[in-house]
Formats: C-alpha cells, sequence, structure tokens
C-alpha cells in the first residue's frame, strides 16, 4: 500500500507540522490575529470546512465519522456537535495535543477519539459511515492518493469528501513565491493535479470500483486555493 513516494512525503509532512512550523500553525488554526497573507489562508480553510461540513448529513446522530488528516480538530468538533462518533488521527503528535486541548467538554451526543498515526491505516477501524480528508491529500502524488481514498472506500459505508491542489496558473504563481521563502518556512511541497486526470484514475481504480464522482468546489482565497471533491458508491 505505502509506496516509497508516500512514505517520503509522510515523513515530510510529519517533520513540518510536528516541528518546523508548530507555532505558525496553532496561530492560524487559532483567533490570534495574523499577518495579511495567513488571514487569506484561515479565510479559505473555513470555506473549505464548511462546504465540506454540508456535504456530510446535518444530523450525524450515530454515524461514525473518520477524519483524516485532523490537524487541530476543528472539522472533528464541528461533526462531533451534529452527534457523530469522529475518529480523528493526524500524523502529528504535536497537533494531536492541541486538538485534545482545544476540544470541548461537552459536545452533547457526539464524541471524538483523537489518534496519532498514518490516516490510511486508520482505515482499518472502519465501517466508518463517511471519510472527511481535508488538505490532508494534497502533499501526495496523485496515484497515491488514489490508493489512499481506495483503502477508505473499503471501509465506508456513506461518501468520501476530500481536497486536492487543482492545478491552475494562480497555484503556479504561488509555487514559484514560495520557493522564495527560506528553506526551514517553506510546507512540505503540494501536488496540483488536474480535475479530469483525477477522475480518470478514480475511475480506473479497481479499489473504487463502484464508487462514482459527485459533487465539486473550488476554493480561491488569496494564497489558499484547494478543490473539494465527493465520491460515493453509485
Amino acid at each position: 500500500m505505502h509506496t516509497l513516494t508516500y512514505r517520503e512525503a509522510r515523513d515530510r509532512i510529519e517533520t513540518y507540522f510536528d516541528r518546523t512550523a508548530v507555532q505558525a500553525w496553532t496561530r492560524l488554526t487559532s483567533d490570534a490575529p495574523v499577518g495579511r497573507i495567513r488571514a487569506t489562508v484561515r479565510a479559505g480553510r473555513d470555506r473549505m470546512r464548511a462546504t465540506l461540513l454540508n456535504w456530510l448529513p446535518g444530523d450525524l446522530r450515530g454515524a461514525r465519522i473518520l477524519d483524516a488528516g485532523c490537524g487541530t480538530g476543528a472539522l472533528a468538533v464541528e461533526a462531533a456537535r451534529r452527534g457523530a462518533h469522529v475518529i480523528a488521527v493526524d500524523l502529528s503528535p504535536t497537533l494531536i495535543a492541541l486538538a485534545q486541548e482545544r476540544a470541548p467538554r461537552d459536545l452533547g451526543h457526539g464524541k471524538i477519539e483523537f489518534r496519532v498515526g498514518d490516516m490510511a491505516a486508520a482505515a482499518a477501524m472502519g465501517p466508518f459511515d463517511a471519510v472527511v480528508a481535508m488538505d490532508s491529500l494534497i502533499h501526495y502524488r496523485m496515484d497515491d492518493a488514489v490508493r489512499v481514498l481506495g483503502a477508505f472506500a473499503g471501509a465506508t459505508r456513506g461518501n468520501i469528501v476530500f481536497t486536492f491542489a487543482p492545478r491552475t496558473p494562480a497555484l503556479a504563481v504561488m509555487h514559484a513565491v514560495g520557493r522564495l521563502f527560506p528553506r526551514g518556512d517553506r510546507a512540505p511541497a503540494i501536488e496540483p493535479v488536474r480535475p479530469d486526470s483525477l477522475v480518470s484514475s478514480l475511475t480506473k481504480s479497481a479499489e473504487l470500483a463502484g464508487w462514482r464522482t459527485g459533487r465539486t468546489q473550488h476554493i480561491a482565497s488569496g494564497f489558499y486555493q484547494s478543490q473539494a471533491m465527493e465520491i460515493a458508491r453509485a
């Protein structure tokens, strides 16, 4: 399942979020003031989180949800408020500790289990009623991302909603600007993909046989460029 490219990307992501950028992401995912560029990223992430949540049922009581790459837990908290039992997984022990610290003590009928680990391996904790992967597949090559989605599909009774980095001129410019930053300040490389190429790869995947693509939404907010997509059983 885990190719060399997948493991290499995973190791870079873990190092970045658990060591290099802890303070920056702690601030970005809070209500603390941030600079103009990071403000656009925060706004874009807020819009994307709302989009993915809107693609889930409004009433999640009794549902098991996998939040794959949960970060500091904002999406997991909102799903739990709707009554879901959320398995929230992230590579970074530091981000998971922050998510546990921020999680409200009273989530009504919902519950969150925060776990440190690989999101693809978390499929073994299914079955789930839905899987959400917000901005957690964007650092992996398309073939690796499709393999992860295939693992989710084998453990999911409902839909899978995820994001990818669409190959656009605006994103190319941002990549060029990003290379000007000192190496220690750079985020792990994003792997832009063409939406039509992604759909083609999903269609050809044996693990995703019987699944179809559904809703999609491109969100652009300054330095935040991401596209949501839904796949569900046909």
